[in-house]
């Protein structure tokens, strides 16, 4: 699905104090993408909105890019139906414009906002980043590593957030561990590979044929392919598990596991348009209260202080976001197509205004 850009030129918003900039910019518009129903990618449209309004402890962003993950599509389809009944929106979208990966340059900033001003370099997490201005918590914020681009910067908040918080706060990883990372091509799983290695972990990832040498290449110990390796019959035991999106039985799971290691399972596709991967996720923690082993589930929260955790290892080369292709604005119901389709590798990012970094 191609979509016609609008054309609307946006004027340049010199910035010379927080309050001159919130008031001059309100009411002006910017293009961003839009969705008005629940549905599949041809209920995303390119529109011209009004700018967003900033709270006290919000800031505005002039939007270099933005990052697009599986999250991205489960909001966009209002799938599992849950969602909708935990505050996503019950017969449409509450946010109306889509995306949460998000990096860019602060031009305003609300009252009560002491980390940040305007000209400062960003990345985080916002309430609508497929445009070309966001607003963004100051909790959901942090400053951009200097070597990372805007749009290497973007694709990290979501996935890397979730990563470190699977391996660090659920999965109690420790140096010497061994680890396994079912879904190590997705989004999440390259920055699982890499943040394992970093702490220390010899790690086996696992995915498709087509991405095993991806895998790899971003520092894998061992890779094994789901089509044809059985990596949960036993043979190899892990401290740790980190499952991804799949769609494995606990039985099995188990199995693979040391008599004291941990499974955490970070996501899952099967279960139905109803509840998705959360039915498997909740039988776990159940189980977990009758066995030796500890299994888990993760709610990933959304802070500032794990992108400054991610900080180091970005700035220090140990992590490098994967990045499949990058789509303008106007295409990004292409990149839903190709992420639907499972095709990515890493993630996608979405150029929302060309900046250099």
């Amino acid at each position: 699905m191609t979509v016609d850009p609008v054309v609307t030129p946006i004027s340049d918003r010199p910035v010379e104090n927080p309050a001159s900039t919130t008031s001059k910019t309100r009411g002006e518009k910017m293009q961003a993408i839009v969705q008005d129903a629940y549905g599949s990618n041809n209920v995303l449209r390119l529109a011209e909105i009004d700018l967003p309004e900033i709270a006290a402890d919000e800031v505005l962003i002039d939007v270099v890019a933005a990052g697009m993950d599986r999250g991205t599509w489960h909001v966009m389809a209002g799938e599992p139906y849950l969602m909708r009944i935990m505050g996503f929106g019950f017969r449409r979208p509450k946010n109306r414009v889509p995306g949460l990966d998000v990096a860019g340059t602060v031009v305003a900033v609300g009252s009560e906002v002491t980390r940040f001003q305007p000209g400062d370099d960003v990345f985080g997490i916002s309430r609508g980043a497929f445009a070309e201005y966001a607003a963004v918590r100051e909790d959901k914020l942090a400053h951009k590593p200097a070597n990372l681009s805007f749009e290497q910067a973007a694709v990290v908040p979501i996935s890397g957030g979730t990563a470190i918080q699977g391996l660090r706060d659920s999965g109690h990883i420790e140096a010497g561990q061994r680890v396994l990372v079912i879904g190590a091509s997705g989004g999440v799983g390259t920055y699982a590979v890499q943040l394992a290695r970093a702490f220390g972990a010899e790690v086996t990832g696992v995915s498709s044929a087509a991405k095993v040498d991806m895998v790899r290449s971003i520092g894998a110990d061992h890779v094994l392919d789901y089509t044809r390796d059985d990596y949960l019959d036993g043979s190899e035991k892990y401290d740790l598990i980190l499952d991804i999106g799949g769609n494995n039985g606990l039985a099995r799971l188990r199995r693979a596991l040391t008599s004291e290691g941990t499974l955490v399972i970070v996501g899952g596709e099967e279960g139905g348009s109803l509840t998705g991967g959360f039915g498997r996720q909740l039988r776990a923690l159940i189980v977990s209260m009758f066995v030796s082993q500890r299994l888990t589930m993760l709610a990933s929260k959304e802070r500032h202080t794990d992108l400054e955790a991610l900080s180091p290892f970005l700035e220090s080369g140990q992590v490098v976001p994967v990045i499949d292709r990058t789509y303008p604005l106007g295409e990004v119901p292409l990149g839903i197509r190709h992420l639907e389709a499972g095709q990515a590798r890493g993630k996608i990012a979405i150029e929302i205004q060309p900046r250099s970094t």
